[in-house]
């Protein structure tokens, strides 16, 4: 365990610094950061104390990011409740979805005070019976953001950390750093430089790896949208401007990561490269056994249970195909007897229609 807080072997001459010295004082960024950041390195040390401890060296690039891998793996599992959460919050909104509409439509044109005071009541009174809000479908996004802003400090300062003999904020001390910042891919590729550096000092290998990475980074960002847009939306959902939004968003999103692969390390794209393949295994994951009620996902897996001899009930549950037929058979038989039981609706008729209606009633005809 003492590669816990040391490296296991020596390590090479401190290199030049190219960066300003680090700030040891705590801003209010860093203040916030700080136990963040701390989780992420022990999760790092740990996993690289794994891997040397089956032999694998210190310094080797291969280590380091078999430890950013594990690094991913283990912060993206504690967030799947998280995840979990927020789809379900985001069903719900789409089921209030037309009901919202219905309001909006209620008080279109009206811009005075009661008006806006009575649209907000209802629209509350709403979220309210049904147990969400827009910010609930937010709120898991916004938990994750410092966790994900810790692993991406914690990996682009080593650099600054390594050239300066510091270590991180907990257990990455100076030895770890300077091991990570000796690392390379492949043997060839440091995992601290950027595009820009890699260019600018020669090193084709790097920022042909760089390139790759951002090319598979952009597919899969793109094949996790495509995912959602083309299978996961109900035929309520591509309607509106919402739906034109995402599908720009489809084209636009994933040139971000043009950016990052140009300014940001390669240990961070790493990190960025599995993290979103993680996003798209998960999306596939959850498209595939619980896709949006009336999108071409839910009715692909109707058919995958059917062919199964199975069906799903109205609680969503996973039932035998002939209960199922048994209970959808009791329901019609239900509704048919509840309508005729039902008082049937007289049709109004004229005041004159009336009048001679009653006199046939009063009056009727006799035979000859």
């Amino acid at each position: 365990m003492d590669l816990l807080f040391a490296a296991a072997t020596p390590s090479p001459a401190v290199p030049t610094p190219t960066t300003p010295m680090p700030t040891t004082g705590l801003d209010f960024f860093s203040t916030i950061m700080w136990p963040f950041k701390w989780i992420v390195e022990a999760i790092l040390v740990f996993w690289h104390w794994v891997f040397t401890s089956i032999g694998m060296e210190a310094n080797a690039g291969t280590t380091w990011v078999l430890s950013i891998i594990g690094l991913v793996i283990v912060v993206r599992s504690a967030l799947i409740p998280l995840f979990v959460r927020q789809i379900k919050s985001q069903r719900k909104m789409m089921e209030i979805a037309p009901e919202l509409r219905k309001v909006q439509e209620k008080y279109r044109g009206k811009k005075d005070q009661l008006s806006r005071e009575a649209m907000s009541r209802e629209t509350m009174a709403l979220y309210k019976k049904h147990g969400t809000t827009p910010v609930s479908s937010c709120l898991p996004l916004l938990v994750q953001m410092p966790i994900l802003l810790g692993m991406f400090y914690t990996l682009s300062d080593v650099k600054k950390h390594a050239e300066w003999s510091m270590g991180g904020v907990g257990l990455l001390n100076a030895d770890l750093t300077k091991q990570f910042y000796d690392a390379e891919l492949f043997s060839v590729a440091p995992l601290h430089v950027n595009m820009i550096e890699a260019w600018g000092a020669g090193e084709t290998v790097t920022v042909v790896i760089l390139i790759i990475l951002v090319i598979l980074m952009i597919a899969s960002q793109f094949f996790t949208q495509l995912q959602i847009i083309s299978k996961n939306l109900s035929p309520e959902a591509k309607t509106g401007q919402a739906y034109q939004m995402q599908k720009i968003m489809l084209y636009v999103l994933p040139l971000a990561f043009i950016f990052s692969g140009v300014f940001f390390p390669l240990g961070v794209v790493l990190y960025w490269f599995t993290s979103n393949i993680w996003t798209m295994v998960q999306q596939f994951i959850v498209i595939r056994n619980l896709p949006t009620p009336g999108s071409d996902a839910a009715k692909a897996r109707e058919e995958r249970l059917a062919r199964k001899g199975k069906a799903l009930d109205a609680q969503g549950k996973i039932i035998p195909l002939e209960k199922y037929q048994a209970e959808q058979q009791r329901l019609f038989d239900e509704a048919q007897k509840a309508k005729a039981e039902a008082p049937k609706r007289q049709q109004p008729v004229s005041k004159q229609r009336a009048k001679k209606q009653a006199q046939k009633n009063t009056n009727p005809p006799t035979d000859a």
